[in-house]
C-alpha cells in the first residue's frame, strides 16, 4: 500500500507546476503567436471619460474617429487586430505602424462605440494591449458667410428756399409826394389849375376842334393859352410906356 501512495504523491507534485505554467501562458497561443484582449473595459467612444485625446496620422480621415492601440513592451508586434464598432461593424487590421508594428491605428464613424478589440501578437510575453488615445472627428469647416456690403443712399439736403426780405423803406421825415392825377380821360379839370385872366376872354368863332378825353376842345385850350400870353404882353408894354412918361416928366 505504501508504494502506490508514494507514486500518487509524486504524480500530484509534478502536476501542480504544469497547471501553473499553463495558467501563465497567453491564451490561444499557436506557434510563435498568441491572442490578447484590450486592457480597457468596453464599450467606449472616442470622447468617453478616461480616454486620452491625441493626434493620429493622415491615414485617418478628419471626419472619422481615430483609435491608437499599442503593445506595452518592446519586442512584441501586432499580427492581426480585430475590432468591432457600433455603428460600423467589424474591421480586421493587418497593416500597422508608424513607427513600428507595435502600434495600430483604426478609423471608425464619428461617434461610434467600440464594443470589442482582440489582437493576435508575436514575441514577448504580454497579457493585454492598450488604447493609447483617440482622435475625435473634427467638425466640417464651414466657409464664412460674407454679407454683401451695405450701400447707404446718399443723404441729399433739401434745397434751401431764400425768402425775400420784407424790409421797410427808410424813414427820413419826408413824405412821399402823392401822384398827380391827370385830367386827361377823367372828364373833370385838375384841382391844381388856377384861373387866369385869360379865362374871361370870349372864345373865337373858329370851329371847335375834336374834343379829347378832358371834355374841352383842343381849339379852346389853345385859345386860352394864347389869350393869356397876349394879355401878359400888353400889361408889360403898358407898364413900359408909363415908366418912360414918368422919366420924361422928371427930365423936363
Amino acid at each position: 500500500m505504501s508504494s502506490p501512495s508514494k507514486a500518487t504523491r509524486w504524480a500530484t507534485a509534478l502536476a501542480v507546476p504544469l497547471v501553473l505554467a499553463a495558467g501563465t501562458a497567453p491564451a490561444f497561443a499557436t506557434g510563435d503567436t498568441y491572442t490578447v484582449n484590450l486592457h480597457q473595459k468596453l464599450p467606449l467612444t472616442a470622447t468617453s471619460d478616461g480616454v486620452e485625446r491625441g493626434e493620429c496620422p493622415n491615414t485617418i480621415p478628419a471626419d472619422k474617429d481615430g483609435w491608437h492601440f499599442v503593445l506595452p513592451t518592446n519586442g512584441t508586434d501586432f499580427v492581426k487586430l480585430t475590432v468591432t464598432f457600433q455603428p460600423g461593424g467589424q474591421q480586421v487590421i493587418t497593416t500597422f505602424g508608424p513607427p513600428s508594428d507595435k502600434h495600430a491605428y483604426v478609423a471608425s464613424p464619428a461617434g461610434a462605440t467600440l464594443t470589442s478589440a482582440v489582437a493576435q501578437v508575436k514575441g514577448g510575453e504580454v497579457k493585454w494591449f492598450n488604447l493609447s488615445h483617440a482622435c475625435p472627428a473634427k467638425p466640417p469647416t464651414t466657409p464664412p458667410t460674407t454679407k454683401p456690403p451695405t450701400t447707404n443712399p446718399p443723404t441729399t439736403a433739401p434745397p434751401t428756399t431764400t425768402v425775400p426780405s420784407t424790409s421797410k423803406p427808410p424813414v427820413d421825415g419826408t413824405k412821399t409826394p402823392a401822384p398827380v392825377t391827370s385830367s386827361a380821360g377823367t372828364g373833370s379839370p385838375s384841382s391844381s389849375a388856377s384861373p387866369t385872366a385869360s379865362d374871361s376872354v370870349a372864345p373865337t368863332t373858329s370851329k371847335p376842334a375834336t374834343t379829347g378825353g378832358g371834355g374841352k376842345s383842343l381849339a379852346q385850350t389853345g385859345t386860352v393859352a394864347v389869350g393869356g400870353l397876349l394879355a401878359t404882353a400888353a400889361i408889360l408894354v403898358g407898364g413900359g410906356i408909363l415908366l418912360r412918361k414918368r422919366r420924361g416928366n422928371h427930365a423936363a
